[in-house]
């Protein structure tokens, strides 16, 4: 039996944060091949690894004139096994985001043509596989809105809305009325240097529960 929420809310970020719109994002994989060879005996045949370095900097060039409405990540990169070896393939796993689903969709076909540039100017093969992607856009409604000003009133705070990629994009993509609600302050995400106030978690108990109340549940 399909389960059919009127709402949708992921407990999710830092005071006093709400996500009430998710970024667009697709992730893939770039590989790009070549015949390999010994570094000596083999010198000038074509080298994927430095295919994609000339690539991903290129790419990192072409974001920096996109500026705020869009991101690039580069990460994973992976080539050769011997440093007297010219390595038969490179790899790196990229995620590109976007405000906009249309502008979203252009960069990643200005990506795909980058890469490609990039291969046949070094003489190497190249592919992309897609791992995944997710929609741009909101479904935050009006009463979600104020039932979050309402909540973070409760401690003397005012939401920050903001763009997100959070388990309320699954949501969204679906049409189901969604945000992401922030429950605890705390700072450096997805850094060694992470951290968060475990006190701060009784002020995001406090908010979560008058933003239930402020939507009649509880």
């Amino acid at each position: 039996e399909t389960l059919a929420p009127e709402v949708v809310v992921a407990v999710d970020g830092y005071l006093p944060e709400v996500v009430d719109r998710a970024l667009g994002s697709v992730r893939f994989r770039v590989t790009l091949l070549g015949r390999g060879g010994h570094a000596w005996g083999d010198r000038g045949t074509p080298n994927p690894v430095f295919a994609l370095a000339e690539g991903l900097s290129r790419l990192h060039t072409l974001f920096k004139e996109v500026g705020g409405e869009a991101s690039l990540n580069a990460s994973g990169l992976r080539g050769g096994e011997a440093v007297n070896a010219i390595p038969k393939e490179a790899s790196a796993l990229l995620e590109i985001r976007a405000l906009e689903e249309e502008a979203l969709r252009t960069l990643y076909h200005k990506a795909q043509e980058v890469l490609e540039e990039a291969a046949q100017l070094h003489g190497v093969e190249v592919s992309l596989e897609v791992l995944g992607t997710r929609p741009a856009g909101s479904t935050a409604t009006p009463r979600l809105l104020q039932a979050a000003e309402v909540a973070l009133a409760k401690i003397g705070e005012r939401p920050q809305f903001q763009p997100g990629s959070t388990d309320a994009s699954a949501a969204i993509e679906r049409g189901i009325p969604a945000l992401a609600l922030g429950v605890y302050r705390g700072g450096g995400a997805h850094t060694p240097e992470e951290w968060v106030l475990p006190q701060s978690l009784w002020e995001g108990r406090e908010v979560l529960l008058a933003f239930l109340k402020a939507l009649g549940v509880g």
